[in-house]
């Protein structure tokens, strides 16, 4: 038996969502599988591009998948096409295919959705301390989501809805830009608390757009959030550098995904990615397309 967990990207929201606003979060085309065979206890075969660090984690987090799932005998291998430590909520779909496989294999029957959240979001625990819930909840939801406060209810478009992602580069991790960001916080909240409350409506305005299938509107609200993000201290010149890069192809609006800080992934909103696709991997940039919501959405 096998399950997939898709990866996420945040497209608007993203830290404001640490401290209790909302952000809107799509699932993408890539992400983990896992598979499972027959064993005499339940076992997972570690992927071998992972860091010592990571191996850990992800030890942790099977062993708490096992003991929730009441240890089902099948060894677990995993798979997958997203690339890690990117902002797009690899450990997030990871939690989730390895959650489907470990319940169905329990259960002999496909688990429900509930099941896999909770089973998922305590295997997120292990690798994140304190997680939002965003990752992992849009991963098991596999659509376009407002989520807040752990809650997450589904946005349609009438119209398809793509992103063309980019990968800028390695990035620090999420716990040290999240850190920094909260000490800054901390030392002048009033400031920082205006900022997340502008992000906020900011995200409420891209809804309203995603239902009226307006993408110039929710381009706009990308390029004014992308700004708000600057000014957080959440970016750096290859993540600008990108972001211009994709605009000067045609997105309707660009910005960071995730975390930010150093590297990581950049976003642009397209009618039709494909095109910017060939282009921008003609140049060497390593890039994918994916559709988020609407007609034909993957």
């Amino acid at each position: 038996m096998s399950a997939f967990g898709p990866g996420k990207i945040i497209l608007l929201g993203e830290h404001g969502v640490v401290y209790g606003h909302a952000a809107l979060a799509g699932a993408i085309s890539r992400g983990v599988r896992a598979s499972a065979e027959p064993s005499t206890q339940p076992g997972l075969e570690l992927p071998d591009d992972l860091s010592e660090g990571q191996q850990d984690a992800l030890e942790r987090a099977f062993a708490v998948a096992a003991k929730k799932s009441k240890h089902p005998k099948v060894s677990v291998h995993v798979s997958s096409d997203l690339p890690l430590s990117m902002g797009l909520g690899s450990s997030g779909a990871l939690s989730v295919a390895i959650a489907r496989v470990m319940l169905e294999a329990k259960a002999g029957k496909a688990p429900t959705p509930k099941d896999v959240e909770a089973l998922a979001f305590a295997m997120e625990k292990e690798f994140h301390g304190t997680p939002s819930g965003c990752d992992h909840t849009t991963s098991a939801r596999g659509t376009l989501v407002l989520f807040q406060k752990g809650k997450a209810i589904e946005v349609k478009s009438p119209r398809p809805l793509k992103v063309l992602v980019a990968l800028v580069g390695p990035r620090s991790s999420t716990k040290t830009t999240v850190g920094a960001l909260r000490e800054r916080q901390k030392r002048w909240p009033k400031r920082y608390r205006r900022v997340f409350e502008h992000i906020n409506a900011l995200v409420g305005e891209g809804v309203q757009a995603v239902k009226k299938g307006d993408l110039e509107s929710l381009g706009d609200v990308m390029n004014m959030n992308q700004g708000l993000l600057s000014a957080l201290g959440l970016t750096s010149t290859p993540i600008d550098e990108m972001v211009y890069t994709l605009r000067a192809h045609g997105a309707l609006g660009a910005k960071l995904t995730g975390a930010g800080g150093d590297g990581g992934a950049v976003i642009g909103l397209f009618a039709e990615p494909e095109p910017a696709v060939v282009k921008l991997r003609a140049q060497g940039i390593e890039c994918f397309a994916s559709q988020l919501a609407g007609p034909r959405a993957l």
